[in-house]
């Protein structure tokens, strides 16, 4: 191998990695809804200070035209303040319409980031929400996109309030692995 194909080698590999990278990346973060087994909504504190809330639910269009089944959601913060609403369903108000985006506001306990969502679903119909939107008093609005269908009669949504530091310290790690190979296999085609 003359020096300038392994100079071109050199620098094309480091480009690879990166890209590699970032796709090995993009595949292996999906954020998906979980079950969550042992959630408890006991667990909501009253304190006396309470904020307003925004939600904002979007029914998936590939769902049932309508529900008459019951939905919750409950929602919180790293902290342990949950926000908790044991009735958003009003069939006689076209609740949940496939196609359709539903807002409420919802009183709770004062919450910083919000970073945990979950919806409750109870009833023959089924329902496919596409996201839910939450807006904070205390913090950025955030959005879960579900784009599933809610099993019945169980906690089922989102925690991120720890993924985000241990995704990172993932890819940090990744990254300072594929940095090290890109160098040995420099090294093994410049010899």
């Amino acid at each position: 191998m003359d020096n300038k194909s392994k100079i071109r080698t050199v620098c094309i590999l480091p480009q690879f990695l990166f890209l590699f990278f970032l796709l090995s990346e993009a595949k292996s973060n999906p954020l998906k809804p979980q079950a969550f087994e042992s959630f408890n909504v006991s667990y909501i504190q009253n304190l006396a200070s309470t904020c307003s809330y925004t939600v904002i639910i979007t029914t998936s269009c590939s769902s049932n035209r309508y529900t008459r089944d019951q939905i919750s959601i409950a929602f919180g913060d790293v902290y342990g303040n949950q926000i908790y609403a044991p009735r958003l369903d009003d069939p006689s108000t076209r609740t949940f319409e496939q196609c359709s985006s539903d807002t409420f506001e919802i009183h709770g306990p004062c919450a910083y980031q919000i970073c945990y969502a979950y919806l409750y679903r109870t009833g023959p119909d089924g329902w496919k929400p596409e996201s839910v939107k939450i807006y904070g008093y205390d913090s950025r609005a955030v959005t879960f996109y579900y784009n599933t269908f809610v099993p019945s009669d169980i906690w089922y949504g989102f925690n991120l309030c720890h993924s985000s530091s241990s995704v990172h310290s993932q890819s940090r790690h990744r990254w300072s692995i594929s940095v090290i190979l890109g160098f040995v296999l420099s090294a093994i085609i410049i010899l």
